[in-house]
């Protein structure tokens, strides 16, 4: 038998979360551990609770409503996401994950759907990262034990609660975690001893599922990456008095490498490769004078090694060349590997996509979430609904209250799969 959630439930809590750190424009600023974020959390608590779910808050203040199964020895399957925004995001991205799973939850009860394993709404903590970096924080913190050597010494616990605001540069994630009246026990946390499978329901944050017609992705991946810093050496001088031809321009240089990326890189042919340079500095970033530091970042993502190897290759090869006159260096950031989620799961989403007779496809996302380091951990996969013009991470981004449901339908059936296993 296939179930079918709320459509007004889901419509409520859409618009309920909408108003904790509204902006005034159409989106949201809800920082973690913040008033809004209490609030948000708050409403959780009050749902969850009303129809019987048990609350838990682990020591990083990620939060588990659970409604209990017929068998009170079962490991729970979760369903998580988060609650904190971007600065001026929208009101879909990570909440709408939340809000899934309440109302997977919800419904369950509603109409006492019989279930052997406990069924988890979980609230993960600072996933954004916009206040106290990084991102992903605290499902770097749980799952650190069981995440690649390079990926896990960045989360170390202790240099997560030293994590200073980005807003006044002082005060620190662990201060905002001990006032917060949310830390709770270590014991709480998302184990593999304590929990069966995750799901995660999640915005595309892209265009592919609207250009096809297409109400819900089936994720069966997150794309690998690498990011690199290009740093460019040349020398300061007068704007005005300094002839074009004996200049050493930091700035000039990086643009010419940047058009010789993107280039070559083109020509390996692979239309569904990604890169991006989002960040520049510019030094002295003064009108009048020649710039003589110019470092920018390129961020790469592909599912395939050996393409993501062949891009590595062209970066590295600029290490120690000269551009107009100028050095330049390469610096290793960070990179991960395709996390590929559990197949028993993502044929779970599939077949309840299909039965539901959903629009829907496969897909892998090219962002980041929680659920890649959940993945470490223990079976998990995510589900996308499609986000009108590919937008996200501003107030723009949207997805209609009735692709909201869809998506939740087919958590909501693909998790009773998982359950009966």
């Amino acid at each position: 038998m296939m179930y079918r959630s709320s459509l007004k439930r889901t419509s409520e809590k859409i618009h309920t979360f909408s108003k904790f750190g509204d902006a005034g424009h159409g989106g949201i600023t809800r920082y973690s551990l913040s008033d809004e974020a209490k609030q948000a959390r708050q409403y959780y608590v009050e749902r969850m609770t009303k129809i019987g779910a048990t609350i838990e808050t682990d020591d990083f203040a990620n939060m588990y409503a659970t409604l209990p199964g017929s068998d009170s020895n079962a490991k729970r399957i979760v369903m998580a996401s988060h609650a904190d925004s971007v600065k001026n995001g929208g009101n879909y991205d990570g909440i709408l994950g939340v809000i899934g799973a309440m109302e997977v939850l919800e419904t369950v009860a509603a109409e006492k759907i019989p279930h052997k394993h406990p069924l988890t709404a979980m609230i993960w903590t600072n996933e954004e990262g916009s206040l106290y970096p990084p991102a992903m924080m605290s499902s770097g913190v749980v799952c650190n034990a069981y995440l690649p050597k390079e990926i896990a010494k960045n989360f170390k616990e202790e240099n997560m609660l030293a994590s200073k605001s980005v807003l006044d540069k002082v005060s620190t994630f662990g201060e905002a975690l001990e006032k917060s009246g949310l830390k709770g026990a270590k014991e709480n946390r998302l184990s593999p001893d304590k929990y069966k499978a995750m799901f995660e329901l999640h915005i595309e944050q892209g265009p592919i599922l609207e250009n096809a017609g297409l109400d819900v992705g089936v994720v069966t991946c997150v794309l690998g990456m690498f990011n690199t810093r290009i740093k460019f050496y040349g020398q300061a001088a007068h704007a005005g008095t300094f002839p074009m031809e004996f200049r050493q321009d930091a700035l000039f240089a990086a643009a010419q490498v940047l058009c010789y990326l993107h280039a070559e890189i083109d020509k390996l042919g692979h239309p569904e490769l990604v890169y991006t340079t989002g960040e520049m500095v510019v030094h002295p970033c003064v009108h009048t004078v020649i710039p003589d530091y110019v470092d920018f970042s390129i961020d790469v993502r592909h599912e395939d090694p050996e393409v993501l190897k062949k891009v590595y290759q062209i970066v590295r090869s600029l290490e120690g060349k000269e551009w107009a006159k100028c050095r330049c260096e390469v610096v290793d950031q960070w990179n991960r590997d395709t996390v590929y989620f559990d197949k028993k799961l993502v044929g779970y989403v599939k077949e309840a996509a299909e039965e539901l007779h959903t629009k829907h496809q496969y897909i892998n996302s090219g962002a980041g979430h929680d659920a890649q380091f959940a993945a470490y951990v223990l079976p998990t996969t995510m589900i996308f609904v499609s986000s009108e013009k590919g937008l996200s991470h501003c107030e723009p981004e949207h997805t209609s209250d009735e692709v909201c449901n869809e998506g939740i339908s087919v958590l909501l059936n693909a998790v009773l799969k998982c359950d009966k296993e």
